[in-house]
C-alpha cells in the first residue's frame, strides 16, 4: 500500500468572473475528493493483491 505521495511541483492557474476564491474552493474540493476516492481505491487493490499473494506463504497472515 502506497504510504508517501511527493508532489514536487503544482501549479494552478485559473481566471474567472465573479468570487474566484469560492469557485476554487468548489472546484478543488471536487476534484481533490476524487481523486481520493481513486487512490484509496488503489490502495485497497494493492492491500487484497497482496493478501491474495500471502494466502500459500507459509508465514501469511490470513
Amino acid at each position: 500500500m502506497p504510504k508517501n505521495l511527493i508532489i514536487h511541483n503544482l501549479e494552478v492557474r485559473f481566471q474567472v468572473d465573479g468570487d474566484d476564491g469560492a469557485l476554487f474552493a468548489r472546484l478543488f474540493n471536487k476534484h481533490i475528493q476524487a481523486w481520493s476516492r481513486l487512490y484509496e481505491d488503489e490502495c485497497a487493490r494493492a492491500e487484497r493483491s497482496d493478501n491474495d499473494r500471502r494466502l500459500g506463504d507459509a508465514g501469511g497472515r490470513r
